[in-house]
């Protein structure tokens, strides 16, 4: 049976990359105990998937893998064997088993909700002006930037795959906002909230976002000047409503 895993990114294994996260939870699956499947053939694996894996640098408490079980115990037998066997800043958070022949979590998702801070120390604007300008650089009926592969580089209009803002999260996550963020604060205040396209076809990182906003507001773009956290990744619903990956596949 297939379950579809949320688990929690914080601290400083920020810095650790993709490959070496599912790496991370093939070991604590096994040290766990559990009754994973394995792929046939002559070079055996955990049927193991992840949904839009996170940049190195960025935290996150909406991150997703799809695991197949031969069998399961309890769901919070589960958690608690699977989190003991795991550290503190990467915890499984819930689980629910999706129906049969759903979708994975990758060809799932479809947007993903990002805080964007800037860290202390790096201010190019106050609170008041950064607003003032992020706006105007959304009001823009174009964003164009040149986005770049492996292989080629074009000119992409990002515009229409930046889907919604706000500068306070009870504007920006509404009922969810009482809940305590794991989410890196800074002392300085300047923030954005964005809603991006995500999944295999029209992924936007938010790193190519601010660095667009950074080129319109006339000042050098540097990476390390902000922080990205991660809230949720969503599928996508009957009139292009959007709704979080656990509910994607699963019926309760």
């Amino acid at each position: 049976m297939m379950v579809r895993m949320k688990f929690i990114k914080t601290g400083p294994v920020k810095f650790i990359g993709h490959l070496d996260i599912m790496r991370f939870f093939q070991k604590a699956v096994r040290r766990a105990g559990l009754d994973v499947e394995y792929s046939q053939g002559f070079n055996p694996h955990q049927v193991m998937s992840f949904a839009s894996p996170l940049g190195v640098g960025l935290t996150s408490e909406g991150e997703y893998l799809d695991v197949s079980f031969n069998s399961l115990p309890d769901k919070q037998v589960l958690l608690q064997k699977l989190n003991d066997a795991m550290n503190e800043f990467i915890q499984v958070t819930d689980m629910v088993v999706l129906n049969e022949g759903a979708k994975n979590a990758m060809a799932s998702v479809a947007a993903a909700d990002y805080l964007v801070s800037v860290k202390d120390g790096y201010e190019f604007f106050g609170i008041e002006e950064f607003q003032k300008k992020f706006t105007a650089f959304m009001a823009q009926e174009n964003i164009t930037i040149l986005k770049k592969s492996k292989k080629s580089e074009k000119e992409t209009d990002i515009r229409p795959f930046i889907y919604f803002f706000a500068f306070t999260d009870i504007e920006f996550l509404g009922e969810d906002s009482a809940k305590k963020s794991l989410a890196e604060s800074y002392d300085n205040g300047v923030k954005v909230y964005l809603k991006l396209s995500s999944g295999s076809v029209d992924n936007l990182k938010p790193e190519l976002v601010m660095e667009a906003f950074c080129e319109y507001a006339g000042i050098p773009y540097n990476e390390f000047a902000f922080q990205m956290h991660r809230f949720e990744l969503y599928g996508e619903a009957k009139d292009r409503n959007y709704i979080p990956l656990s509910e994607v596949g699963y019926e309760a």
